[in-house]
């Protein structure tokens, strides 16, 4: 009988199995990327920015969606290690992926320069549609359900999935239906948030509810001693969302202006791809130095934080001078040779006349 996880196979009945799992997955990641791209234009960014951050974050992303459900569930791994590896049988925790995608926005910011805010901001709405869609998975793999249904009058899909002849709450549809209600809440509201990072955390704000509730329901929770994990991390995601979008309201925020930006010609993009590493170390000393000048205003009495950030500067400054010293080395080695092309292509000329 054929698995029912399994889409299909590729080079017969014995090739490869192509399970249901991870093509939801893939069709979550795909329409993320799609709305992400027309969000960051929106906002004045070239497509090529969300692309270049999915390179990071996918990756960065599964790794730790994976490690902290294998973490809070080693008991299910540690007699088989090889499981680990096995995610097309489930088990990749959301908040692990949300955990990676910030990791995958800080990378990002210390590469290209983009804030982090506006990254996770642009990311927010795809987030929540890509893991309503994942939910799916779960359905596929007969997991993330509640408790058993004995009340014959709910035991009917949605209220209900069954699972091997027995009706369980369908927790995977209540959390795709809630999902989609707060994709929704994010798309109309976006344009009126103006903190950077807002969108965000009003992400984690409306996710980190509806996931308190219907995870009280489940009967497969990730736990720590007595304490449902995601329920821990929901009231973390609620209170920090809250906390930020009052900390943050009054803050002023600059417009970007760089590599991604739509404004940008392509004679800037080309000029800042052949020297990215020298920009990127003027950018670094520049703001080592503006870092130590506010440090000492503020700190004034506190040497010990002063000499620190001094030291910075000058290590920034340093590693600025050698990269334009063989900048300046690559052009001369350059010149020296165009020169040299020119004089024996003169000789050979003199030698025909």
């Amino acid at each position: 009988m054929k698995d029912p996880r399994v889409a299909f196979y590729l080079f017969g009945e014995n090739g490869i199995a192509i399970h249901w799992y991870g093509i939801i997955i893939a069709t979550g990641l795909i329409i993320g990327v799609i709305l992400g791209v027309r969000e960051a234009k929106r906002r004045g960014y070239r497509s090529e920015m969300i692309l270049d951050f999915m390179l990071i974050a996918i990756p960065v992303a599964i790794v730790c969606a994976r490690l902290y459900y294998v973490v809070f569930a080693w008991e299910s791994y540690a007699n088989d290690v090889l499981k680990v590896f096995a995610v097309w049988e489930g088990g990749l925790a959301i908040y692990g992926g949300v955990i990676g995608g910030v990791i995958a926005a800080l990378i990002f910011y210390l590469w290209r320069r983009v804030s982090v805010g506006e990254i996770l901001d642009i990311a927010a709405p795809s987030l929540i549609l890509a893991q309503g869609i994942g939910r799916w998975g779960n359905f596929v793999n007969q997991e993330a359900h509640g408790g058993l249904i004995l009340d014959k009058a709910w035991q009917w899909f949605p209220a209900g999935v069954k699972i091997d002849g027995l009706w369980y709450q369908a927790t995977f549809f209540y959390e795709f239906t809630w999902n989609v209600i707060v994709f929704v809440i994010l798309m109309l509201i976006r344009k009126k948030i103006k903190v950077r990072g807002g969108v965000f955390a009003l992400y984690g704000i409306l996710y980190g509810f509806g996931r308190y509730f219907i995870e009280s329901l489940r009967t497969d929770s990730l736990m720590f001693s007595s304490l449902r994990i995601s329920q821990l991390v929901s009231i973390i995601l609620i209170v920090g969302g809250i906390l930020y979008l009052v900390l943050m309201r009054k803050k002023e925020w600059p417009a970007y202006e760089g590599y991604y930006s739509l404004s940008w010609t392509p004679e800037q993009i080309e000029e800042y791809k052949a020297n990215s590493k020298s920009i990127r170390a003027e950018e670094n000393a520049k703001r080592a130095e503006t870092k130590a000048r506010e440090i000492k205003q503020k700190y004034d009495d506190q040497l010990e934080k002063v000499k620190k950030a001094e030291v910075k500067e000058e290590k920034a400054k340093k590693k600025l001078e050698k990269i334009r010293r063989k900048k300046a080395e690559a052009e001369k080695q350059q010149t020296k040779a165009e020169d040299t092309d020119e004089a024996v292509s003169e000789f050979e000329n003199n030698k025909e006349s």
